[in-house]
């Protein structure tokens, strides 16, 4: 089985030539180290960059991946993640293929698969330069005045929401928000009542998966009229690669907004 989650579980010296990612967010790092034609193979989900989206070999979605069209591309490394794709088809692949399996909680296990894909693409130099203006950001974050008690929903109908062990709720921590969810793990399903002993105080509806849009808003508040609801883009909160370097703009900015929150 060639399925690894530490580069020293992985082949020795292993500079990729021929990488498949399953995973929208390392995609589009990938195009930020610099690998152009050496990637084979995206999701149909890997929508960014759009040249790639359009021009690169899809090999299905996150969640149904054709295994056959991936393994005529002769890839030598698939980059996947535990939490976006199904254990059984990456055992499939690992079969053949060595497969780095990512497994992202924080931000600082973002860093770390940053560096790691640099050292096994053979591009540390660019991989060092993307996390140091990530860290460089995120330290630079303003302070909220006060925690707030957040739901973010991810879904709507079921309405469902981010819990304490996923990306988004030490996304959440960072910006200083306190997870209503805290106690609940994954993405579970939610309803109104759940929060009458602490309802939120702010309310964030995501732009992924679920594409929630302004009509959405009054919807929400029915649920939850006394807390503050806002639109939010959930590839700051959810997208762990490269895309990271931009996150700290943009919470800079909602923080400053959110400071206004009576």
């Amino acid at each position: 089985m060639f399925i690894f989650t530490r580069l020293a579980d992985g082949p020795d010296g292993m500079v990729a030539q021929r990488v498949v990612s399953l995973v929208p967010s390392i995609t589009e790092l990938l195009f930020d180290l610099g690998l152009g034609d050496r990637v084979a193979g995206i999701t149909k989900f890997c929508v960014r960059p759009e040249h790639w989206y359009r021009t690169k070999t899809r090999i299905g979605g996150t969640k149904q991946i054709d295994v056959k069209r991936i393994k005529l591309l002769k890839p030598d490394l698939i980059i996947a993640s535990r939490e976006e794709n199904v254990e059984a088809q990456v055992l499939e692949l690992a079969r053949s293929i060595p497969v780095f399996l990512t497994d992202i909680k924080t931000l600082d296990d973002a860093l770390r698969m940053i560096e790691d894909v640099g050292i096994l693409t053979g591009t540390s130099d660019a991989a060092a330069f993307i996390t140091g203006g990530i860290r460089q950001g995120f330290s630079a974050l303003p302070v909220l005045k006060r925690p707030l008690r957040v739901l973010y929903i991810i879904w709507r109908q079921p309405l469902m929401a981010a819990g304490a062990d996923t990306f988004i709720h030490h996304m959440m921590r960072a910006t200083g928000l306190e997870n209503v969810l805290g106690e609940r793990i994954r993405y579970p399903e939610i309803e109104p009542g759940m929060f009458v002993q602490h309802p939120p105080e702010l309310v964030l509806l995501s732009s992924e998966p679920f594409p929630f849009r302004a009509k959405h808003i009054a919807e929400c508040k029915a649920f939850f009229p006394n807390a503050h609801i806002e639109l939010v883009d959930g590839e700051m909160f959810s997208w762990y690669g490269s895309r990271l370097i931009l996150a700290p703009e943009y919470f800079s900015r909602c923080i400053r907004q959110w400071n206004n929150i009576p």
